[in-house]
């Protein structure tokens, strides 16, 4: 219906043209109702009356004003959707192939294309007037008579603006009689109507077509050749086609229709129309996102030249300069090459000197660390030994701050040692004159480390007798614990044998664990925390 609008607005606007009115905000999209039984072919033959007076070329035409109605009706419907209405050039060839296919001619594609050369850049297309003298001037139907050119304008207008899919004679079987009647058939969208003959004047009948509808054939039978049966929901059409291609072009082209129908498509011309729209638009859309790329690349360009010119002009003012420099660079070049001379080769020999006291004193490093390394394996064990003493002695107070002070007095040796292997190491990289004071340095710290060698061996000597001290201990420990589990056990038995005999409760007597009593609960709680007292003053 959105199509059918459209064309009638177009159809619309010639006549307001013609009449010399503005016909925009007369008329809308929106505002136009149209009913279900609406005419369009008279109502587009009333607006063609209004201004085909005014407009069609007075020059003498190979069409009549008939034929140019139609193609008038037909450029309606190919034209662009905006006003003034042109056809564009794509639309233009569609058009004029489909009328030499219906002449039954050879399409002339070098003619079009030399036609589209000297077409007007300025126009976007041509409008209906200019496109009825274009066809109406035979240019792209040469050898054909006025009659052929009519059939084929009638043929295209019964295809794109009647939407007939198909037409053509056949023979039908009737319902009532059975009898074969030759009847005149056209086939649309979603009807195939038969008439008694092509002008289509005395309409016999239709046959609706819909989704549920199928086309199928029949053998031949009873005389009758090229049988197709067409099945719909309340009827049956039983047709006979004049031939085997015949008969496969209406099957073929009632399934497709049929297949439109489940589909909801539209009509594969205005489903093509449709396509060529929007492909223009998206290629139209490309164009101008094109050209717009085009002007920033040319005002980049244009940005670029001058930020050329400008480099440019800098680097020549660069080179003037570098070529005064490199003068100066030569003169001075000559005399800095006999001093650089002189001072290479004392340098090798101050070179050839430093390597050998760098392999001298590498020798000595490496014995050096060696020692650095023993002494931290001998820490490592004295480490371990010292934790297994610490751990010995953690019942008792006394050692356990001995062997503290012991381990801090180590930890600040083991820090001096460090300390010491960590300036050896510094002082590796020094120059040659702090090299010979570091050799100094290393005699002085190997001496300290001498003493902190004998140091360690007293700490050892203090460190066993500790232990001694730590073994005499213990066993007066031991000692103790056995007199004072023998005197418990002595506390326990005596207090088991001469208890105080009081009067018994009347609650339930208790099990002790020293045999049945008589006392309450409450008294042998009260025993109990005496007891727990006594051991714990003991």
């Amino acid at each position: 219906m959105g199509g059918l609008k459209d064309e009638l607005l177009k159809a619309i606007w010639h006549a307001f043209t013609a009449l010399d009115l503005d016909h925009s905000g007369k008329v809308s999209k929106s505002q136009l109702k149209v009913q279900d039984n609406f005419d369009k072919i008279e109502f587009n033959r009333m607006c063609w009356t209004l201004c085909v007076k005014k407009n069609l070329t007075k020059s003498p035409l190979l069409i009549t004003e008939e034929d140019a109605f139609k193609v008038w009706v037909i450029f309606n419907f190919l034209s662009e959707d905006k006003y003034p209405l042109v056809i564009v050039p794509e639309e233009i060839e569609y058009l004029l192939k489909k009328l030499t296919e219906a002449m039954g001619g050879g399409w002339q594609q070098e003619q079009f294309e030399h036609y589209k050369i000297n077409f007007d850049d300025s126009k976007d297309g041509l409008s209906v007037w200019e496109l009825i003298e274009l066809i109406g001037n035979g240019q792209f139907s040469k050898g054909m008579d006025r009659q052929t050119v009519s059939m084929a304008i009638n043929e295209v207008f019964n295809e794109l603006i009647l939407d007939v899919l198909k037409q053509g004679y056949m023979m039908k079987k009737g319902h009532r009689r059975k009898n074969w009647t030759e009847r005149w058939f056209v086939l649309k969208p979603n009807i195939i109507s038969y008439y008694v003959s092509e002008d289509l004047k005395d309409k016999k009948g239709d046959i609706l077509l819909d989704e549920n509808c199928c086309v199928e054939s029949l053998p031949d039978r009873d005389g009758k050749k090229c049988l197709f049966l067409i099945k719909c929901l309340d009827k049956t059409f039983e047709i006979s086609a004049s031939d085997k291609k015949k008969k496969q072009e209406w099957i073929q082209a009632i399934h497709s229709t049929i297949h439109l129908l489940k589909l909801g498509s539209p009509p594969p011309h205005k489903e093509a129309r449709q396509r060529r729209k929007e492909l223009r638009k998206k290629l139209l859309a490309e164009q101008e996102e094109l050209e717009r790329q085009m002007k920033e690349l040319q005002a980049a360009n244009e940005n670029k030249q001058q930020e050329l010119e400008t480099v440019r002009k800098k680097l020549e003012e660069a080179a003037s300069r570098a070529a005064e420099e490199e003068k100066k660079r030569l003169q001075t070049q000559v005399e800095l090459q006999a001093r650089f001379s002189t001072e290479l080769e004392r340098e090798k020999l101050i070179r050839q000197q430093m390597e050998e006291q760098v392999a001298q004193k590498s020798s000595e490093l490496e014995q050096y660390l060696q020692r650095v390394q023993e002494l931290e394996d001998m820490y490592l064990k004295l480490q371990e030994a010292l934790e297994d003493e610490r751990q010995a002695r953690q019942d008792e107070e006394m050692v356990r701050k001995l062997q503290a002070r012991l381990l801090e007095e180590e930890s600040s040796k083991r820090a001096e040692l460090e300390k010491w292997h960590l300036e050896q190491q510094q002082a590796i990289q020094t120059t040659e004159a702090e090299k010979q004071e570091l050799e100094n340095q290393r005699v002085l710290k190997e001496h300290a480390l001498q003493d902190a060698m004998e140091q360690l061996e007293q700490l050892e000597l203090e460190r066993k007798q500790a232990l001694e001290q730590y073994e005499g201990v213990k066993k007066k420990l031991e000692m103790a614990t056995n007199k004072t589990k023998s005197w418990k056990d002595k506390v326990a038995h005596h207090e088991g044998l001469i208890r105080l005999i009081e009067p018994g409760s009347k609650n339930p007597h208790l099990i002790t664990n020293w045999g049945p009593a008589a006392f309450t609960q409450a008294e042998l709680e009260e025993r109990e925390r005496n007891w727990k007292g006594k051991k714990t003053t003991e």
